[in-house]
């Protein structure tokens, strides 16, 4: 069984795709809160779409630079960045790198200059479309846009979310992940009014799903109740694997394609294709 699921997940004779979305979809994924999931869940997602037939960028915009580590994509002092795309107006092209080994997959790498980019923006004319205007000027068409966000509400996150269509928030299966929910939620309806009327929370994750406790069970139904079919019916388990998966520069889709992590997001990233094909391009 598990070689079954690592051969569909790998899809090494490119047989299997996942349909392709009628136009562009940028997806922004934030959560305020820490340690959610935000970082694996856009590399794994990324990962799974590009290994079935989507052409995928992934815009690394937070400055730690994890999603960059976790595709292998270099990101030390240096390396031209999403910082230069935001201060200085380099167009995406020109930073974007192929991510090895995955074809159709492609990184804005961040690197440590980008942690002063928040206070930098102050002062910059329309600070808050920077990055939706690098976006638009890519002259290749993506189906997938991925933008993972830093755990915070400042100008980056401001930024991400102008950029993107719909949102997709994590959310870790434990009580202190509900508290700080409403404030991000908050946030995206200021985005809305004043800067991005078009943006939908359309896509909440389960993550770190524990079946052995009764809380995972109890947080997995409160937000069922409250965000009904916007929540996926895929579900992410606490996986070893997928904790180890970004030491090795890797996503849990190349590093063990066989275990429960890979085929959680798998079938996560399933679903979200089906839901943009179903409802015309927006989930």
């Amino acid at each position: 069984m598990e070689a079954l699921r690592a051969v569909q997940i790998l899809n090494p004779s490119g047989e299997i795709h996942m349909p392709r979305p009628d136009h562009p979809r940028v997806l922004c994924v934030a959560n305020q809160k820490g340690g959610v999931g935000k970082t694996t869940t856009t590399v794994n997602l990324a990962v799974a779409l590009a290994l079935h037939g989507n052409r995928v960028l992934v815009v690394d915009l937070d400055p730690q630079g994890n999603a960059s580590t976790g595709l292998n994509v270099p990101h030390h002092a240096g390396v031209p960045d999403v910082y230069d795309c935001l201060i200085d107006n380099v167009p995406l092209a020109e930073v974007a790198q192929a991510v090895e080994g995955i074809p159709n997959l492609f990184c804005v790498p961040a690197t440590i200059d980008l942690a002063g980019a928040e206070i930098e923006l102050v002062s910059v004319v329309a600070r808050e479309s920077r990055l939706q205007r690098a976006i638009a000027g890519h002259p290749e068409k993506f189906d997938y846009v991925f933008i993972d966000c830093p755990p915070s509400l400042g100008l980056l996150t401001v930024n991400a979310l102008c950029a993107a269509q719909e949102v997709l928030i994590p959310i870790q299966c434990e009580y202190y992940a509900l508290e700080g929910l409403n404030q991000l939620i908050n946030n995206i309806n200021l985005v809305r009014q004043h800067l991005n009327p078009t943006l939908d929370v359309s896509t909440i994750l389960l993550t770190m799903y524990d079946r052995r406790t009764r809380l995972a069970d109890a947080v997995e139904q409160d937000v069922r109740n409250h965000f009904g079919s916007k929540v996926l019916d895929a579900v992410i388990p606490r996986n070893v694997r997928v904790s180890e998966a970004p030491s090795y520069g890797q996503s849990v889709m190349t590093y063990d394609p066989g275990s429960r992590g890979a085929t959680s997001y798998f079938e996560a990233a399933l679903e979200i294709a089906m839901r943009g094909v179903n409802t015309g391009g927006a989930a």
